[in-house]
């Protein structure tokens, strides 16, 4: 009878029926922040930012506070987050499609045609993966999307409802957070008022660029960040805690507290320039240090998960496994996560891997030609191998995470069994050809 349930709940929402209370699973917020550092928030222990909502949240929550992205790239990791498998799987290995520019401005080669018809075959290699939203309709789950979406319409990627029609990265999407939260909160008291369970994707792009926070949050950091760089985007940190403010309280005032699940994670890192208003490639965004692809995974659902903060490596695709199965969802055989709630499973892996990719793809669907890095985290342990690419040779890294967070010494020269064995690992997961 348990694998007929989906099939049966489907059969009802086709009639326009309804689970009861008593069967009706839980409903599941996504908050994802776009290009955010693990390091700033509060419960991390930054003392230059203020995130009270987000720690409150956490507080609550199963916590991993050593989460990795897929990639340390919007779109590639976003993608990771909907279908539950890893980069080269999934086929989004960047951002965009590699076109010639258009009279030398990036705005006239997004709209030729050869960017456009790459951008048709991003979404329809996208479609051939399992996606969140349709799993979860087979439970009878109506979803949302807003904010960051580059898979042309939101339908691609199964939701029943979304705001991005088909633009870039998001297009009317990208009101969410920074203008309005309306078409979520209308969305939430809806599916209650119709007696559904729903899937929300809360993804704006905050505290991404451009940093535009309200004046009087700015004022808080003005002065007191070493840069107004730093300033703007730790304001944005700021805002964009707010709306999860925002949001969580038009969950209580529904009602609907105890029967949402709420899962928490960025996309990938940041960290400021100083010099200018840019991100440090280097070390951050588009890297494959921690600063790129680090980021705290909380799981919330009260009554149901005991707070606690684990120290186990936890990665992206994990969330999905995760959702399908607290929500008794199908669970599709070839993914790459596992439950965030097995213990055993979590300690027993033996290390988290991930990739780091051009941000336009070299070739669409071959994943190795436009890889940059490979990275595996072993215990304290994470190892990072340049691929080669463009004839650029780099030796492997290796950096000990527990005393050296901020991956200043390089151990590849002084432990090379750790390397020898680690890059062993790495090849047995993908060997990036």
């Amino acid at each position: 009878m348990p694998r007929l349930l989906p099939l049966c709940v489907a059969a009802l929402a086709s009639l326009g029926l309804t689970l009861s209370a008593a069967d009706r699973p839980p409903n599941i917020l996504m908050i994802i922040s776009d290009d955010h550092a693990w390091t700033d928030y509060g419960f991390m222990g930054s003392k230059s930012v203020s995130t009270p909502n987000i720690d409150k949240l956490a507080a609550e929550s199963r916590v991993f506070p050593r989460g990795y992205d897929t990639n340390s790239l919007c779109s590639p990791s976003l993608a990771s987050l909907l279908t539950g498998r890893h980069v080269h799987r999934h086929g989004i290995t960047g951002n965009d499609p590699t076109v010639a520019a258009v009279a030398g401005k990036a705005a006239g080669k997004q709209k030729s045609a050869a960017f456009l018809q790459g951008r048709e075959q991003l979404v329809k290699l996208f479609e051939q993966s399992p996606h969140l939203p349709r799993l979860l309709a087979e439970r009878g789950y109506v979803s949302l999307q807003t904010g960051k979406w580059w898979m042309g319409d939101y339908t691609h990627g199964g939701f029943t409802e979304g705001m991005t029609k088909g633009g870039r990265h998001g297009d009317e999407g990208l009101d969410i957070g920074r203008k309005t939260l309306a078409p979520l909160t209308e969305f939430i008291s809806r599916s209650k008022k119709d007696g559904k369970p729903f899937f929300a994707w809360y993804a704006p792009m905050m505290p991404h660029d451009p940093h535009t926070p309200p004046e009087r949050i700015l004022a808080k950091y003005r002065g007191k960040a070493p840069t107004i760089q730093a300033a703007r985007y730790l304001a944005m940190v700021e805002w964009f805690d707010e709306t999860i403010g925002d949001v969580r309280a038009h969950l209580e005032k529904e009602g609907l507290t105890q029967d949402t699940i709420i899962v928490y994670i960025s996309d990938n890192g940041w960290i400021p320039r100083t010099d200018k208003p840019l991100v440090d490639f280097e070390r951050s965004k588009m890297s494959p240090f921690d600063g790129g692809i680090r980021s705290p995974i909380i799981v919330s659902w009260p009554g149901h998960i005991k707070p606690v903060s684990i120290d186990d490596a936890a990665s992206a695709v994990d969330i999905m496994p995760t959702l399908l199965k607290l929500a008794g969802a199908r669970i599709p055989a070839d993914g790459d996560g596992i439950d965030l709630l097995d213990d055993a499973a979590l300690r027993t892996r033996p290390f988290v891997p991930g990739q780091n990719s051009t941000h336009d793809i070299i070739e669409i669907g071959k994943p190795a030609s436009s890889l940059r890095y490979r990275w595996l985290v072993a215990g304290p342990l994470k190892l990072i191998v340049s691929s080669g690419i463009n004839g650029a040779t780099e030796p492997p890294r290796l950096f000990d995470l527990k005393a050296d967070p901020a991956e200043l010494h390089d151990l590849a020269a002084a432990r090379p069994d750790d390397v020898k064995r680690l890059t062993a690992l790495l090849d047995g997961w993908w060997n990036g050809r």
